[in-house]
């Protein structure tokens, strides 16, 4: 092997201490304010729940993101709880048939597409963090070293 080659092969193999720290909670609370979760600065969604191919900022891949249906499940239960505690605190009140049936499925609808965007937002941001699905790049462009096989394995 080449001197280049063993440099390349070291370069590959570097151990997820050698990355720079990505903060978790911090890149989450960019994401839920749709923000790039690298930068802070440009927009992570361009549709309501279209994920930017890259920021318009820094110029991160954002695409790599595979939040699937992780974000809908976590509304669905924050959702379910906020409005069913709500509704048995209600129960009480002697509210007519009527009332609650204003009240509760727009709370629900309305809880529902507010959370939605934030939340696949914070997973998002959480996926950069935690180098998930491709944003494990380091700073010289090389994959995560568990994504990338060995050059003698190939």
């Amino acid at each position: 092997m080449t001197d280049s080659t063993d440099r390349q092969a070291l370069r590959t193999w570097r151990r997820e201490e050698d990355l720079p720290k990505r903060p978790a909670p911090l890149s989450m609370l960019r994401g839920a304010r749709n923000r790039c979760p690298h930068c802070a600065q440009g927009r992570l969604f361009h549709r309501f729940l279209k994920v930017v191919p890259a920021c318009e900022s820094c110029g991160e891949e954002l695409h790599h993101q595979r939040a699937d249906d992780l974000p809908a499940y976590l509304v669905m239960f924050v959702t379910g709880h906020v409005v069913l505690s709500l509704i048995w605190s209600a129960d009480g009140n002697g509210w007519s048939a009527m009332q609650h049936l204003m009240v509760w499925p727009a709370l629900t609808v309305a809880l529902s597409l507010g959370l939605l965007q934030p939340v696949k937002g914070a997973i998002v941001g959480l996926q950069w963090a935690l180098r998930m699905h491709g944003f494990g790049k380091g700073p010289d462009g090389d994959d995560h070293p568990a994504l990338k096989p060995h050059p003698d394995h190939q």
